[in-house]
């Protein structure tokens, strides 16, 4: 269940965010358990249901992990420079270093990819559709201008300096422009959403107004009783990777094993119940902007974010519209911890002085404070630890001091606030739109699988 179109790439992000949904990630996982031996005969007995065999014995090499990460994929080379160039790629959008077990399982998740979206631009040529080199050219100059504010040739310069290639992230524009078409000729057409089918879910909705929905976003990982320890550690490698700033979306992309994996694990706004029940107990005791795990629920492990809540067609608080200003003082290069303590509790004093925000820039000048002031902010953009303060203060008063040494102090006076209005849900047209974007990325997700099952595919 997703608000979201399945999208590998979204060409109207930064460069960084353009590659953060990647895989990065995928060096951390691996789920098999170690095989005991089993005789021939057993071996055959299971061949009729393969699920009811536990064990088996693997006769010569055939480890994917021992071969040279090259593919022939219906006929098209993918070399292992291909490979090199895209990790490049990764790598730097995520700022990440990988010891070299995780680096060999990354290259096997960027050959996997990149199969991928050669199967994809396969695909679109055998059904005549053409993604021209200036429309490539286009999206790439695109790129270059929002994320380096230039030429493409800064791009170029760039890539290059990371042992990437422009040549590399055209090609991966070409399969995301390729496979958007390919959708929108065999798949987009033939999803309709009936009028009753809306009108039953908007009915649905009404009768459930005021109740909470949770928007959960997931990564599990299956496992089995012989391997459970080791997909948890997996999944607490995983966690502890997020929390450090690594992409939630991405790892979900790429380690979830549930369906929402290829929209970043967004399970939508959901009902507890409807989740597992160890699921829904996490989920209920967290905060916005929360991460949990791993939970152990039937089959295996889910990692837990929270991405939002709300109450069906309520008015949401987190939704006014505030005038604040900010108050903010920065320390020096080479500042002792002792120094800032004593600079951030004189500013802290200063601050519960403050009678409103028209003594505010006054307190400021006094302080060598800097000011800024912004009346288009809601509640749910500011950090969701200040959310509650802010939603408690009124019209005049200050939040505490926050923030670091490293990127200075603030505090927020609330100038005003412009209440939300209820929300009446959404529109028969926007829903139409949402279940039709849903069932899209559904027979997309089929058609790449059966894309993969009828390729011809020999490495090297």
């Amino acid at each position: 269940m997703t608000n979201f179109k399945m999208k590998s790439m979204a060409f109207g992000l930064s460069f960084k965010q353009l590659l953060s949904s990647s895989v990065l990630a995928a060096a951390l996982c691996a789920f098999t358990a170690p095989a005991a031996a089993q005789s021939i005969d057993e071996a055959s007995s299971a061949q009729a249901n393969p699920a009811e065999s536990q064990a088996l014995t693997v006769f010569g090499e055939n480890n994917p992990n021992i071969r040279r990460a090259t593919a022939i994929v219906n006929g098209k080379v993918i070399t292992g420079t291909d490979i090199d160039q895209r990790m490049a790629l990764l790598l730097a959008a995520n700022d990440g270093t990988l010891a070299a077990e995780e680096t060999k399982a990354l290259r096997l998740q960027v050959l996997r990819n990149l199969i991928d979206e050669t199967l994809q631009i396969q695909a679109a040529k055998a059904n005549e559709i053409e993604v021209k080199q200036a429309e490539i050219n286009q999206t790439y100059t695109r790129v270059a201008n929002e994320s380096f504010r230039q030429d493409p040739s800064a791009m170029d310069a760039y890539l290059t300096r990371i042992g990437s290639s422009p040549a590399s992230l055209r090609q991966q524009i070409h399969g995301e422009l390729a496979w958007q078409r390919l959708l929108g000729r065999n798949v987009t057409p033939f999803v309709n959403v009936a009028e009753e089918e809306v009108k039953d879910i908007m009915k649905r909705l009404e009768e459930s107004k005021g109740v909470e929905e949770y928007r959960i976003g997931e990564i599990y990982l299956s496992a089995t009783q012989e391997n459970a320890q080791q997909v948890f550690e997996n999944a607490s490698r995983l966690i502890q990777q997020i929390q450090q700033g690594a992409n939630f979306t991405g790892y979900a992309r790429q380690f979830s094993e549930a369906s929402t994996a290829p929209v970043g694990g967004d399970l939508g706004y959901v009902r507890l119940e409807t989740l597992p029940a160890e699921m829904a107990t996490a989920a209920r005791q967290m905060q916005i902007g929360q991460l949990v795990g791993p939970v152990q629920i039937p089959g295996g492990f889910v990692i837990v974010y929270l991405i939002d809540k709300r109450q069906i067609l309520t008015a949401d608080p987190r939704d006014a519209l505030l005038s604040l200003k900010q108050l903010s003082i920065s320390f020096p290069p080479g500042v002792t911890q002792e120094q800032a303590a004593a600079r951030a509790g004189e500013f802290a004093n200063a601050a519960r002085q403050i009678r409103g925000c028209g003594d505010a820039n006054r307190v400021a000048a006094g302080l060598g404070a800097s000011v800024v002031d912004n009346d288009q902010v809601t509640v749910r953009s500011l950090p969701s630890a200040l959310q509650d303060t802010v939603l408690q203060m009124s019209i005049g008063e200050s939040t505490p001091p926050f923030g670091s040494i490293e990127q200075g102090i603030r505090i927020l006076v609330l100038c005003g606030r412009d209440d939300p209005k209820v929300n009446s849900g959404p529109t028969a047209e926007q829903l139409t739109r949402q279940l039709e974007d849903e069932r899209i990325n559904k027979r997309a997700q089929t058609y790449l699988r059966d894309l993969r099952r009828d390729a011809v595919i020999s490495y090297n």
